[in-house]
């Protein structure tokens, strides 16, 4: 069993237009990089949970869902708030309650947290925005002045009410309108008088989930989609027999294919794993024929899962989360094997969600072998990689 091209799992390195893959044989290391790309700044969080800007065609290796990092990303999207963290400004709207600037550390590690304070019951800040006909996602950060818990929501002019408790710890809260007919907005209540919270990094953006922060001071500002690919070459990739492995989620379940294949930089000739709607997909495709095709339905493509495809030929199996759920005992195998791409081969149903690791292996892996690979070590290691709480552990 030859591994022939290791990305993620911990290790990291990018620089600007480029994040590494490598080949890492009898300790011969052999960099085999993923172009990147992306047309402006975005945001992560940090290592020490801190928002942090990154520069134009730097990719984003993001921390909030894993101690371990994850490779993040995104589609292009708009925050039409022209003032995400300056509710003093006469765009936002404020109803019996006042705004006081610069009064915390905000998400982002500096002073530039406003303090939102109910002058009388249900007090509010308020962005109108856009226009009618457009499916949008609000979130803002916020947390409590006073070390109490306050109660308050956020809502689009009464639809799609949100409601939050602010305690000490900085939250994102948002919503997604689904009533077209309404103006897009960020409106965030106060339900008592006397009650005060810290607000930061309101965001409004043509989506029906909200992404990374784009922060704005006095315009709208998109964030260019993130584009990776071109990593290895013909010599790694095996066309005859070979498993292509992922530990990734997707960022919602939705109508668009998010793919990973290794191709002839087309769709004629790949090997690809797909995230769609509440499904998992394996495809292998020899000279534009459809060889092995199969699905699986998982309870969230926003929750991480361990997939590999194995092929060889009249020898083919999909596995997901240590469980072999597809096989096929007819079938081809494709050519000209050259690149690794977050996308299905043509540049085209880019994976936009976050990858803890990918794998390539240029044999075809045994059942036990792809059992051990897609499963997890020990049940604390499930737990943290699934991003779930230990509720009790013996």
């Amino acid at each position: 069993m030859a591994q022939t091209l290791k990305f993620g799992n911990k290790v990291w390195a990018a620089k600007e237009e480029s994040v590494l893959a490598y080949n890492d044989i009898n300790n011969n290391y052999k960099p085999l990089p993923f172009d990147f790309a992306r047309a402006s700044i975005g945001t992560r969080v940090n290592k020490d949970g801190l928002i942090e800007t990154m520069g134009q065609d730097i990719a984003r290796i993001d921390y909030s869902d894993s101690a371990d990092g994850v490779l993040l990303l995104e589609p292009v999207s708009t925050n039409i708030i022209p003032y995400s963290e300056d509710f003093s400004q006469s765009d936002w709207v404020k109803t019996n309650c006042t705004i006081s600037a610069n009064q915390s550390i905000s998400p982002d590690g500096t002073l530039n947290a406003d303090l939102m304070t109910a002058t009388a019951d249900d007090a509010r800040i308020e962005d109108v925005v856009g226009s009618t006909g457009t499916v949008v996602t609000q979130s803002i950060y916020v947390k409590s002045a006073n070390g109490n818990d306050v109660s308050g929501q956020i809502d689009f002019a009464g639809a799609n009410v949100v409601t939050f408790t602010a305690n000490n710890e900085w939250q994102r809260v948002e919503t997604t309108l689904t009533n077209t007919s309404i103006n897009p907005r960020l409106r965030v209540r106060i339900t008592n008088n006397g009650d005060s919270i810290y607000v930061w990094g309101g965001q409004v953006e043509a989506l029906s989930y909200s992404t990374s922060y784009i922060p704005t001071s006095g315009s709208t500002v998109t964030r260019a989609a993130d584009t990776c690919n071109n990593s290895g070459n013909s010599e790694v990739f095996n066309d005859s027999e070979g498993v292509l492995f992922a530990d990734i989620a997707g960022l919602v379940n939705d109508n668009n294919f998010k793919a990973i294949s290794i191709s002839d930089s087309s769709t004629s000739d790949r090997i690809t794993l797909s995230l769609y709607q509440s499904s998992l997909y394996a495809f292998i495709a020899d000279g534009s024929v459809g060889q092995f095709n199969v699905s699986q339905a998982v309870s969230s493509i926003s929750q991480f899962h361990k997939v590999a495809i194995k092929y060889k030929t009249n020898d083919c199996a999909f596995w997901i989360d240590g469980f072999e759920v597809a096989t096929d005992t007819s079938a081809t195998m494709p050519t000209g094997l050259k690149e690794l791409a977050f996308d299905k081969g043509d540049g085209n149903d880019d994976l936009y969600g976050k990858t803890k690791e990918l794998g390539y292996y240029d044999t075809a892996l045994t059942d036990l072998e792809l059992e051990t690979l897609t499963s997890y070590r020990n049940w604390v290691s499930m737990v943290n990689e699934l991003n779930l709480n230990i509720i009790y552990n013996g």
